[in-house]
């Protein structure tokens, strides 16, 4: 019996969306985060993140950068008790057309191979069209929320998404709601 798991992209989603953050200072959780992450742990699921980090292709920053970012924001979070399996993250940027940048499946294929789950049976939650894209290309179900740019990326994908509420917590109330 596989665990289930919500896949979660990072910025914008998680934490505070800052464009090209590449320092862990900068890194803080959005609110309503904790509370839906801890709701979700506590209904079973796993938990882990998804994300595109093009600045290191790019050059603004490298991948030691995206580490110590990645390691803030689960140290942050096991201070409130939420525990995230795995951070799973695509270096390269559009131009690259590698199949780890979402919404290609590759993060997701990488994340259930390492992590043993289905992704026909995960949660897929997001502030942009490439998370949905990701979740739509592997038959999870999807969730947008309106947190980073998700407000006005629900015009673009708000319909193709199988759920939109307006953050994390708001998305754990929508989860338990299907069990």
């Amino acid at each position: 019996m596989f665990k289930r798991y919500v896949l979660l992209d990072r910025d914008g989603t998680i934490i505070f969306d800052k464009h090209y953050l590449h320092d862990p200072e900068g890194v803080e959780l959005l609110p309503q985060a904790v509370e839906g992450l801890k709701r979700m742990q506590g209904m079973g699921f796993g938990l882990a993140v998804l994300t595109n980090q093009s600045g290191v292709a790019r050059g603004y920053y490298d991948e030691d950068a995206v580490h110590a970012c990645n390691d803030r924001m689960t140290e942050l979070l096991a201070a409130e008790g939420v525990h995230i399996d795995g951070v799973f993250y695509c270096p390269h940027e559009p131009k690259d057309k590698c199949n780890c940048r979402k919404p290609k499946p590759g993060l997701m294929e990488q994340a259930a191979a390492e992590l043993d789950f289905d992704p026909a049976q995960a949660f897929m939650i997001g502030d942009k069209s490439a998370d949905i894209g990701l979740g739509k290309n592997t038959g999870a179900t999807t969730i947008l929320v309106r947190t980073g740019k998700g407000a006005e990326h629900e015009s673009k994908c708000g319909r193709r998404a199988d759920h939109v509420c307006d953050d994390l917590f708001a998305a754990a109330l929508y989860i338990e709601s299907l069990m």
